[in-house]
C-alpha cells in the first residue's frame, strides 16, 4: 500500500513536471504580435515582451499549444483568455479598425501590472517558467510605456515628470471660434429645440448642478422618462466618444441625438428652424457666423464649439504643476490611494477616465447583486451587437464627481462613498476599508472645478 501511494506521487509529480518542462523548449505558437516591426527602437524591444508573455491571454482567438486539447488544461486556458480579454484586447491595441496610437488607458494598464509584478498570474507562471518577466523587460515596457505617453496623450504644458503619468492636468487653454461659441451657447440653452418648447439641453446638462441634472434619469418632453443616467457636459471635449455606449463618435454627433430622441426633446432640425426664423435677432447673428443658415450641420457645429469651452480647472491640477498647497494632506494620501487600487488604469487621462469602454462587473457580478438586467445596461453592445461588448460602458470622467450625483449609469447610488465601495468591489476586486473610502472620497473632492471663476456646486 505504501509502494503504491509512492508510486502515485511519482506519478503527479512527474505529469506536473512535464508541461512545464516541455513549455522550456516548446515555445508557444505564434501570435499577431510574433514578428511585429516597427520604426520605434522602444517599441521593437517591447513588441516580442508582450507577444511571448501577454498576448496569448489577451487575444480573443489566439493559437493554443497542443496540450489545450487535455480537460483540464483546456478549461485553464479557456478561462485565462476570456478573463484577459476581458480586461484588454492586445489586437485590438495594437492593430486598431481606425489607425492611431496605443490608447492611454492601454498603457495606463499595462503600467500598473508591470510595476506591481501582477501579470502574468502566478498560475500562469506556474506551467511557464521560463515567462517571468525579468528587470530588464521590465524596465523596457515602462520606459516605451511614458515615451508614448508623452508622444501622444500628454498635456503639452504639464511639467516633464508629469507628462510621464497616467493621469494629465487639463490644458490651461483650448482652441475655439469664439463667434461659433457664442452661438452654440444660445442654442444650448434654447427650448425652442424642444418639440413643445419645455426642454433644452441644459434641462439635463444644467451647469449650475455640474453639467447634469443630479436626477437618476432625465425627464424629457410630456414628462417622458429616459432609462439612462445623463453623464456631465463638462469637459466632454476630451471624451473619445459620446454616450455611455459610444454610438456618437464626436461633440457634434452627440449634439444631433437629444433633438431627435422622441423622449427627450422629441423633434427635429427642420421643427427648430421653423421656430429660430422666427427670432429675426437670432437668425441675422447665426448667418453672420454660418453663411449657409439654419442646417443641422451649423447647429450641431455651434453646439459642440461651445460644448468644447466647458472646462473647469481644479486644485488638482493646480498640484500636478507643482503647487504642492493646493491638496490637503488627506487628498495627497487619497491619490495615492485611489493609485493603488488601479483606479488610475481606467480613470486615465486629463478627464480621469471617457477614454475607454469597460465592463461593469469585472471582477463580481455587478448585475446579479443589483438584480434586473435592462437594454441600457448592455452598453457598447447595443451600438456594436459584437457578444465581447456586452455590458462594455464608456468609463465616466471623475471630475466634478462630487456634484455630479447620482452615480454610474443607472444612477444607483448619491453616495460618493458607496460609489468607491462598488468600484472597488465589482472592479478591483478587492476588500477596501473605511478609512480607505475617505481618503479617496477626499482626494475626489480636489477635482471639483471652477467654471467662469466659480467652483461648482
Amino acid at each position: 500500500m505504501k509502494r503504491k501511494l509512492i508510486a502515485g506521487i511519482l506519478v503527479l509529480v512527474v505529469l506536473g513536471l512535464a508541461l512545464p518542462v516541455m513549455n522550456l523548449v516548446v515555445p508557444l505558437p505564434a501570435n499577431e504580435l510574433s514578428g511585429f516591426t516597427t520604426s520605434d527602437p522602444l517599441l521593437a524591444k517591447v513588441a516580442p515582451i508582450l507577444a511571448d508573455k501577454c498576448v496569448v491571454c489577451h487575444s480573443p482567438s489566439p493559437e493554443l499549444p497542443f496540450y489545450a486539447k487535455f480537460p483540464v488544461a483546456r478549461q485553464l486556458m479557456e478561462y485565462d483568455v476570456r478573463t484577459g480579454v476581458k480586461h484588454v484586447d492586445f489586437v485590438k491595441e495594437f492593430f486598431p479598425a481606425t489607425p492611431g496610437p496605443v490608447s492611454e488607458v492601454m498603457l495606463a494598464k499595462l503600467e500598473y501590472v508591470t510595476e506591481r509584478d501582477s501579470m502574468p498570474p502566478i498560475h500562469y507562471l506556474t506551467m511557464h517558467w521560463n515567462h517571468f518577466p525579468r528587470a530588464e523587460e521590465k524596465e523596457a515596457i515602462i520606459e516605451w510605456v511614458r515615451s508614448e505617453r508623452m508622444k501622444h496623450h500628454a498635456t503639452k504644458d504639464a511639467p516633464t515628470a508629469v507628462q510621464q503619468q497616467a493621469i494629465q492636468p487639463l490644458p490651461e487653454s483650448v482652441e475655439v471660434n469664439l463667434a461659433k461659441a457664442a452661438l452654440g451657447d444660445k442654442l444650448f440653452h434654447d427650448k425652442r429645440l424642444s418639440k413643445d418648447d419645455t426642454i433644452s439641453c441644459a434641462s439635463c446638462h444644467d451647469l449650475a448642478k455640474g453639467g447634469t441634472d443630479q436626477a437618476q434619469f432625465s425627464t424629457g418632453v410630456g414628462g417622458a422618462m429616459g432609462d439612462i443616467n445623463a453623464p456631465t457636459v463638462f469637459n466632454s471635449g476630451f471624451q473619445f466618444m459620446q454616450f455611455w455606449d459610444g454610438r456618437a463618435a464626436d461633440l457634434e454627433g452627440q449634439a444631433d441625438g437629444p433633438v431627435n430622441n422622441p423622449i427627450e426633446m422629441a423633434s427635429n432640425w427642420e421643427e427648430a428652424t421653423a421656430k429660430l426664423l422666427q427670432d429675426e435677432e437670432f437668425t441675422r447673428a447665426f448667418h453672420e457666423v454660418y453663411p449657409d443658415g439654419y442646417i443641422k450641420a451649423n447647429f450641431v457645429d455651434a453646439i459642440a464649439e461651445f460644448e468644447r469651452t466647458l472646462i473647469t480647472p481644479s486644485a488638482f491640477d493646480k498640484y500636478l504643476r507643482g503647487d504642492q498647497g493646493a491638496l490637503t494632506a488627506e487628498q495627497k494620501q487619497g491619490y495615492q490611494t485611489f493609485k493603488d487600487f488601479g483606479c488610475a488604469t481606467c480613470h486615465s487621462g486629463v478627464i480621469l477616465g471617457g477614454k475607454s469602454f469597460e465592463i461593469m462587473g469585472l471582477r463580481d457580478d455587478y448585475y446579479r447583486d443589483r438584480g434586473n438586467v435592462h437594454t441600457p445596461d448592455y452598453g457598447r453592445f447595443n451600438h456594436t451587437k459584437d457578444e465581447s461588448d456586452r455590458f462594455r460602458l464608456k468609463v465616466p470622467t471623475l471630475r466634478n464627481i462630487e456634484v455630479t450625483f447620482p452615480y454610474f449609469h443607472d444612477g444607483s447610488t448619491s453616495d460618493l462613498g458607496k460609489a468607491v465601495e462598488t468600484m472597488a468591489k465589482y472592479q478591483s476586486g478587492r476588500s477596501i476599508t473605511p478609512r480607505e473610502t475617505e481618503l479617496i472620497v477626499a482626494f475626489l473632492g480636489s477635482l471639483t472645478g471652477e467654471y467662469k471663476g466659480q467652483k461648482l456646486q
